[in-house]
């Protein structure tokens, strides 16, 4: 495939600022030093953490777990004592768990100087403690099954049309990589009428230029590699709805105070969205 302006990485470029953490750690026979990295994301509310160790248990059939409310961090069949902790410090609204990564997002309202030592203080109790970060489960019938820990929607299905499996494939190889790096994941939601149904996850869900990574990366690629593709749509959760809406009228403000464009009355006018 020749390199075009479409195959290119389909994020935003992230300002990367790692700074690594040294924390000692007694451990059997004398101690060691425990390094935690963290870089930016795209999304300001959001930090990645890597603490140089796997995350995710070995075998789990998820690329990702998400925890969006301190019930889920308990509910089967992926708890995990680290999220619970994490998700008690004020402020942090969601835990996201790559492979080899934890991402942490906090309210905009929130100060990255106050909870990151918190955030900080329990990765690298969780990693000197030996302990697996997320606990494997049984899922019993009536109970409460958190939204992201689902099978990998990417993963192949016998079932799947010749297309689908061509957009899993691009999305898999192409693209997931390059959301992970931005400290997220992507979901695929389905293929209707021509639009790949897309939801994204950790940092990349609440980020400000989600729309453009969508838009302008992820559309442009499956549009340039697979002629069914007609385009791509947002499934968004109620607080995502509300979120882009807002943001979207922020930014119509700003314009309209510059004087570059005159007010308009739609609330989202980047990207077609449908509710989750």
């Amino acid at each position: 495939m020749g390199a075009t302006n479409s195959a290119r990485r389909p994020t935003l470029q992230p300002l990367h600022q790692p700074s690594t953490i040294l924390r000692p750690a007694a451990a059997a026979g004398g101690s060691r030093t425990i390094f935690i990295q963290t870089e930016n994301t795209p999304n300001p509310d959001a930090l990645k953490f890597l603490p140089n160790q796997r995350v995710l248990p070995e075998g789990l059939s998820t690329p990702f777990i998400e925890y969006m409310t301190p019930r889920s961090t308990l509910a089967p069949p992926h708890p995990s004592p680290l999220a619970a902790n994490l998700m008690n410090i004020d402020g942090i609204t969601s835990v996201f768990y790559g492979v080899d990564f934890i991402t942490v997002t906090k309210a905009a309202d929130a100060n990255w100087a106050h909870i990151k030592p918190e955030v900080f203080s329990l990765i690298t109790e969780a990693v000197t403690s030996g302990q697996q970060m997320v606990n494997i489960t049984e899922h019993k019938p009536g109970e409460t099954q958190h939204e992201g820990a689902e099978e990998d929607s990417l993963a192949y299905n016998e079932n799947d049309s010749e297309v689908v499996g061509m957009i899993k494939e691009l999305l898999e190889t192409r693209i997931r990589p390059a959301i992970q790096e931005d400290g997220g994941d992507i979901d695929f939601k389905g293929f209707e009428g021509g639009n790949v149904l897309l939801k994204l996850r950790g940092a990349c869900r609440t980020c400000d230029s989600s729309t453009v990574t969508l838009k302008n990366g992820i559309e442009g690629m499956l549009m340039h590699y697979i002629e069914e593709v007609k385009g791509v749509v947002q499934v968004l959760d109620q607080e995502e709805e509300v979120a882009l809406a807002e943001f979207a009228k922020f930014e119509e403000k700003l314009k309209q105070q510059k004087g570059s464009v005159p007010a308009s009355t739609e609330g989202k006018d980047s990207l077609d969205s449908v509710p989750g």
